[in-house]
């Protein structure tokens, strides 16, 4: 069994709530669905318990029978919760809970922490954090999925999510972060080729790099035709790291993050005043999941980078073409 498993307790049974069958839910069985809805995937979950797929099938069955009803639906991604489900979980996560406040507050934490965040973001707050812990707590391992997207509504899978915009969710809290700011950059070799913009108006005479509308699944990002409705699509893509070095290579007009932009000196930034995009990212996690050691950890040297890169991420309209 490896370090961030839940523990199993062997013949244990928890009262949980009247189910339709009579019998009472096994620990075990709830502490196998927490691995579960945490994994989203019935293989990850196995290889965490050090069991195989058929016996957390098997498991997860026997739980819906001692409840009365599906505690998992299959999604696009994996396994969902259901709302019978998440209070399963809840009574999982307090078993776990329990059952860790046995080792003692002295055991330095350790386990695996599930975080999904945009690319640039990921990349440039959430790795040197996650550095700074993985330095002082060797058995803390971080998982970091490059997405950009809405907060789930159902928490599976993912420990910590960070987001563009206030998320509105359920059975979660939510955390604001930092402020950021996009703005418009191009490279020189561009500027040198096609002129450079004086105005906001002038920008139809140029091709934009930005995301790919029809892929685009956070609104607060959907913002291009509010301040440029003339400019043509260039290069689109999902990836932001894609966004800076198309615009390096002078494919186009890049509405970029000003933290990733700034970073390279051939890039330029136009029409500061007129094209500034404020936005913001936020934390999302549950509050039972918060409490475990060695997500607290993560957060909090994510919350801690975040302040310490603020200048960074608010950019520098300094930095306009002489």
């Amino acid at each position: 069994m490896t370090n961030n498993a839940p523990m199993i307790c062997k013949n244990a049974h928890v009262t949980f709530g009247q189910a339709d069958s009579g019998r009472l839910p096994s620990a075990d069985d709830l502490l196998i669905l927490l691995a579960v809805g945490r994994t989203g995937r019935y293989n990850a979950a196995a290889d965490i318990l050090g069991l195989n797929h058929t016996t957390i099938s098997r498991r997860i069955a026997a739980l819906e029978t001692s409840l009365g009803g599906r505690v998992l639906a299959r999604s696009g991604s994996g396994w969902e919760l259901t709302a019978r489900g998440r209070d399963a979980l809840t009574a999982a996560e307090n078993i776990e809970a329990a059952v860790r406040s046995l080792i003692g507050p002295n055991e330095d934490a350790e386990g695996v922490v599930r975080v999904s965040a945009t690319d640039g973001f990921s990349a440039f707050v959430i790795a040197p954090a996650v550095a700074q812990v993985r330095r002082r707590h060797p058995g803390i391992s971080v998982e970091i999925v490059a997405t950009t997207r809405r907060a789930s509504q159902q928490r599976s899978g993912m420990d910590v999510e960070i987001v563009v915009g206030e998320p509105q969710v359920h059975r979660a809290e939510a955390v604001k972060l930092s402020d950021y700011y996009l703005g418009l950059y191009a490279s020189q070799t561009y500027l040198d080729e096609n002129g450079t913009p004086e105005s906001k108006d002038d920008l139809r005479a140029h091709p934009l790099v930005y995301f790919i509308d029809s892929m685009l699944q956070v609104d607060d990002l959907d913002i291009a035709p509010g301040f440029a409705p003339f400019m043509r699509e260039s290069v689109t893509s999902t990836n932001v790291f894609v966004h800076v070095e198309a615009t390096r290579a002078a494919a186009g007009i890049g509405l970029l993050p000003c933290f990733m932009a700034d970073r390279h000196d051939d890039l330029i930034r136009l029409l500061p005043q007129e094209v500034a995009v404020r936005l913001d990212y936020w934390l999302v996690s549950r509050a039972e999941t918060l409490r475990r050691p060695e997500v607290a950890h993560v957060v909090d040297a994510i919350r801690s980078s975040a302040a310490a890169q603020q200048s960074a991420l608010l950019g520098h309209p300094e930095r306009t073409p002489s």
